[in-house]
């Protein structure tokens, strides 16, 4: 065994260890089922913190020469998988952490020369019959080996991209596109590659690798397809977990699912896992990422952008073409390509049907809310946002002018470009003006209700806070509101609430652009 050629399963071994572990085990049938059909070039792209390097020791355990994982592996689903036994440690595994790589060379235009040398060393310990030369590259060593002894390889890159995100010398990046070329191009090659197995955040680059990975079937955020339930944690496996540490687990949903995919609602592994050991729902993607990713993003202010960032920290979801991005971290032309790269990143979720996104759940609108506080253009939604907590208050004590005056101002602000009378923007400045309730309610809008719907419901989480009904007329009146949420019986639909209900009535004034506001108090 080696450090780079057919290392053992000790990394996946001491995840195993962990307090929590989440069987993803089946994922190698997958890939065993995608090596039948010669599906052999996968690339595998999510946000961090999506279990990318997990994933990529699991295979290297399962496939790898250097170890013995039967007894690894024996208590998990994989072990009575028909596959199990197909292709357990049988190949010649390389893998290779880029991200360690490139962190840990002093001389970064040299990382290829000197990590091509390290596994060329290991190569001729392991193969000291064939003869391999100082000078060859990874690609021909590999094919010198087949061509002598038929073994093949199973190559695993992880952070294959972080050359593509980091600002690298061109040196150095045309060295890393002759590697690519070298391995994944060659048609000699192939037969020697059982499985090339790249993950990153990034898909394949498109404007300078795509070349050199056009052969590579991708499974990314935007669709994982067969591999969608192996990208996070799934409903059941975070539900099952939350009876286990008895954590609530609708808190959890609020707090970290959001990325649906393929029927599956997934979850966001890492801050699941520290919220259950820490036994508090809370923001830890604070830890690991930073939210000027997404203020330095915003702050290019490309057409539409500002208008469809306030939409979406109203609960929105906004239309996007995520087909132009190219993928890299320098070419942004258009808000599509801003929202995509924050897709791929995991600030936004995907709809890949509707093609729309929005923020995902708590936990990543709390680094939305953070990057608009120090973002200029914001200045207004930051005051909005900052103002929400006291507009709460002062709606449970019943003062119907401060909530008529904060929606003068959220109203404005929401509909820039939209038609100011339109019932989406009424309903979205409610939203935008009360998002501080998040942390205490679940809001939902046009909640169907005993006779019709009512346009916004307040649903608490929160031991003693009351729930709210609110009703939106337009050239009405205050009171008209309250008799319809009366007449509607609006608050039926709470029907495993019992306590104190706010019945919020709002008018707008298409005329005065002005809204007037009533509240009643109403114990079910």
């Amino acid at each position: 065994m080696g450090i780079y050629l057919n290392p053992d399963n000790e990394n996946f071994a001491r995840t195993l260890k962990r307090p929590i572990y989440v069987d993803k085990t089946q994922m190698i049938a997958q890939i065993n089922e995608f090596m039948e059909q010669d599906n052999t070039y996968l690339c595998i792209s999510r946000p961090r913190r999506f279990g990318k390097t997990i994933a990529g020791n699991m295979l290297s355990a399962y496939y790898s020469k250097g170890a013995d994982s039967r007894e690894l592996f024996a208590p998990y689903k994989i072990a009575s998988d028909p596959s199990f036994e197909t292709n357990l440690n049988k190949f010649n595994v390389i893998q290779i952490d880029m991200n360690s790589e490139y962190r840990n060379e002093v001389e970064k235009d040299e990382l290829l020369n000197n990590l091509t040398r390290l596994i060329l060393a290991e190569m001729r310990e392991v193969f000291p019959s064939v003869k391999l030369e100082e000078n060859l590259t990874l690609g021909q060593a590999i094919l010198a080996i087949y061509a002598k002894t038929k073994e093949k390889f199973v190559i695993i890159f992880d952070e294959y991209d972080v050359l593509v995100r980091e600002n690298v010398s061109q040196k150095l990046f045309t060295q890393y596109l002759d590697l690519l070329n070298g391995l994944f191009k060659s048609n000699t090659l192939r037969p020697a590659i059982a499985l090339a197995y790249l993950t990153g955040i990034l898909p394949v680059v498109r404007d300078r690798i795509q070349s050199k990975l056009n052969n590579f079937e991708e499974y990314t955020i935007l669709d994982a397809g067969k591999l969608a339930e192996y990208i996070g944690f799934t409903s059941p496996e975070v539900q099952e977990l939350c009876r286990k540490y008895g954590m609530d687990f609708q808190e959890c949903k609020r707090w970290y699912d959001g990325y649906s995919q393929r029927g599956f609602e997934i979850y966001n592994p890492e801050s699941v896992v520290k919220s259950l050991m820490n036994g508090d729902c809370s923001n830890y993607w604070s830890k690991t990422s930073t939210y000027a990713v997404i203020s330095d993003r915003i702050r290019e202010n490309f057409a539409g952008t500002k208008d469809d960032v306030i939409k979406m920290l109203s609960g929105e979801s906004v239309d996007v073409n995520v087909l132009m991005f190219m993928n890299t971290m320098t070419d942004f032309h258009s808000k599509d390509d801003v929202f995509t790269y924050l897709i791929h990143l995991g600030y936004l979720s995907y709809d890949r049907v509707e093609k729309t996104c929005r923020i995902p759940n708590k936990e990543v609108q709390q680094e939305w809310l953070s990057a608009v506080s120090v973002a200029d253009d914001y200045a207004v939604t930051n005051r909005i946002v900052q103002g929400s907590k006291e507009l709460l208050a002062e709606t449970i004590r019943g003062n119907g002018k401060a909530v008529a005056a904060a929606l003068d101002e959220s109203h404005i602000h929401v509909t820039s470009n939209r038609s100011y009378n339109n019932e989406d923007a009424l309903q979205s400045a409610i939203y935008l003006s009360y998002i501080y309730a998040l942390n205490k309610y679940t809001i939902i809008k046009e909640m169907t209700t005993g006779k019709g719907f009512a346009d916004v419901v307040f649903i608490p989480f929160v031991p003693s806070l009351p729930a709210m009904v609110i009703e939106l007329k337009r050239n009405g009146s205050t009171e008209s509101a309250l008799a319809q949420i009366k007449e509607k019986k609006y608050f039926s639909s709470l029907e495993n609430y019992s306590g104190e209900i706010l019945l919020v009535g709002v008018n707008y004034d298409e005329e005065k652009k002005s809204h007037d506001c009533i509240i009643e108090k109403w114990i079910k």
